[in-house]
């Protein structure tokens, strides 16, 4: 039997934008989300589709689906004809009353101190936000189901679903309270991490992931202190230390103001600091709003300089 990319030219063009959905969001549900339909409408949809190829094109998971070989190879083959007739259609007719919301998500830290500031001006001028905070992860999940317009992610996204673009590049820096870092003396950078060990180390989750890479990049070992504090919020994470409860790892951009008063002092400062790149992630090939792609390329221009 022949494959689906050979003869897409017969198939109905609504099951293709229907399949596309699916594709990229990763779900029944989620392609529903999009495309402004039923989910039962969709499973039926694709139902079709799958008998018209006479093969398999998604596997049902207990959350989502995973495209097959043969779903990979349809959709290289319809996307950028659809995604360019969905250009030329444009969003649809144009509605009365105030333009949609721009529904941004991302590290509430990265919103707050950068993000939010940064739009200001465009809010102004009468964008409208509505802005989620969350982990990367789950984030990128509700990106894919049509629940976000735009995710500032700490991580790139895996697979071929989503659109990164690199926005900014975190440095981290080990900081603690002056009366903590007095107490340490000036002992050699190489014994830091044992003289460490014997204070509160304040942390924004249990498995201390900034923490842990600071101490693979910058010492060569692993990290071995339980936290004493987890707060689910950097902002917290930094009161505390300038309270003199202990020592952290923060993103820089976070702590300038802290580290200039000598609120906080940097405990170390090498000269191959841990870095992290900031993906600015969208779906691919969602014909966007005006709102949403100034939003875009403000944040995209600004981003170098956080």
């Amino acid at each position: 039997m022949l494959g689906p990319v050979e003869h897409t030219h017969h198939l109905d063009l609504n099951l293709l934008r229907t399949f596309l959905a699916v594709y990229r969001s990763g779900s029944f549900t989620g392609a529903a989300q999009l495309l402004g339909l039923s989910q039962p409408t969709v499973t039926t949809q694709m139902r079709t589709l799958e008998r018209q190829t006479g093969r398999e094109l998604f596997e049902r998971l207990p959350r989502g689906v995973a495209p097959t070989a043969v779903a990979d190879e349809l959709a290289a083959r319809v996307a950028t004809p659809l995604d360019e007739l969905a250009t030329v259609a444009g969003p649809g007719p144009a509605t009365t009353g105030r333009a949609d919301p721009v529904h941004l998500a991302g590290p509430a830290e990265l919103l707050c101190t950068r993000a939010l500031p940064a739009l200001a001006p465009l809010v102004a001028e009468g964008v409208r936000l509505r802005v989620a905070t969350g982990l990367t992860d789950p984030l990128l999940d509700e990106l894919r189901a049509g629940r976000h317009d735009l995710v500032i992610a700490t991580t790139r996204p895996r697979g071929r679903t989503l659109t990164a673009t690199p926005l900014t590049d975190e440095e981290f820096v080990l900081v603690a309270a002056p009366v903590r870092a007095e107490r340490l003396g000036d002992g050699p950078a190489a014994g830091l991490p044992a003289a460490l060990h014997s204070l509160p180390l304040i942390t924004y989750a249990e498995d201390l992931p900034i923490a842990r890479r600071y101490w693979r990049h910058v010492f060569g070992r692993r990290l071995s202190s339980p936290a004493a504090v987890t707060v689910p919020d950097l902002r917290g994470v930094l009161a505390a230390v300038v309270a003199g409860a202990g020592f952290t790892v923060l993103p820089r951009y976070l702590c300038l103001d802290e580290l200039a008063s000598g609120a906080l002092v940097a405990l170390h400062e090498p000269d191959d600091p841990p870095l992290n790149t900031g993906f600015l992630v969208q779906r691919p090939g969602v014909v966007a709003h005006p709102d949403v792609a100034r939003v875009r390329d403000l944040l995209l221009s600004v981003g170098r300089t956080w």
